[in-house]
């Protein structure tokens, strides 16, 4: 549901919505059913921007093998996929917490999809839900995927959930560092509003500055990994690279599980 309190003056002239008034936010794209009309519909696209732009198609990781299948069988350029620790709070917390596929195994299971195809590495891979680190992103590479999305990650580092804003988070109920609320509109920080008095706490340079230290970190942490692992290029960072702490971890990824050449499901020891 889309609230009527974020659609003003603004919102509803870019989106031709009546103001105010709430939305329902279709969870699904009526104009095709299944493989065959999303085939069309990346014809069409293609042909209206003049075959210049890459068509993504983003998935919630669910059926992740046969999704990516599909996906790439209809003319993708780019799927990303989004695992189940993706940050959106615009739903009911029973769909929060047990829909989805953690973004661990959905990365194993769209790259293999890609690579059964013979398809790796020539449609992308960008996986996103969760990445908060240059470890994550790593280990995200070195499973196979060609970059990494973030939403979250890239809110806090622009100011959101920020001790300066604690009297406001009160407030709301909630205080700094447990916000999470971003689909109401009160944004203390003034980032996920349409409000305009509370946009006006948002200050875009230093907020931009912010953006700038936390991605720069984010690739200093990846590039330190794959010295680490002795590689010059992130880039080459492989499943052999890495090992699971936990048997869990280990089945998910198909990865060995530390001390060990065992992965659960195999014989191998």
């Amino acid at each position: 549901m889309l609230l009527g309190q974020k659609i003003n003056k603004r919102v509803a002239g870019m989106r031709q919505l009546p103001e105010n008034i709430d939305q329902r936010s279709a969870c699904r794209h009526p104009d095709w059913t299944g493989p065959d009309d999303l085939e069309i519909k990346i014809a069409e696209l293609r042909e209206i921007t003049n075959w210049e732009k890459p068509i993504y198609i983003k998935v919630g990781a669910t059926r992740t093998y046969f999704d990516t299948s599909l996906a790439v069988k209809a003319g993708a350029d780019v799927i990303v996929v989004d695992g189940m620790q993706g940050g959106t709070a615009a739903t009911q917390d029973v769909f929060i917490e047990h829909v989805g596929i953690p973004t661990l195994p959905a990365v194993r299971e769209a790259v293999q999809a890609l690579k059964d195809m013979d398809m790796h590495r020539k449609v992308q891979l960008i996986v996103s839900g969760g990445i908060r680190t240059g470890a994550d992103v790593a280990k995200a590479i070195a499973m196979g995927a060609d970059a990494v999305s973030i939403g979250t990650a890239a809110l806090i580092a622009l100011g959101d959930n920020s001790p300066e804003h604690e009297k406001e988070y009160q407030k709301l109920g909630t205080k700094a560092g447990f916000y999470f609320e971003y689909q109401a509109g009160n944004d203390p920080a003034g980032i996920s509003t349409q409000n305009p008095e509370l946009s006006k706490k948002l200050d875009p340079e230093l907020g931009g500055r912010r953006i700038s230290n936390y991605l720069r970190s984010l690739t200093l942490e990846m590039q330190t990994l794959a010295r680490a692992c002795g590689k010059s290029n992130v880039h080459n960072l492989e499943p052999e690279d890495m090992v699971a702490l936990t048997v869990e971890a280990s089945a998910m990824a198909q990865i060995p599980l530390a001390g060990t050449k065992w992965i659960p499901g195999s014989s191998s020891y």
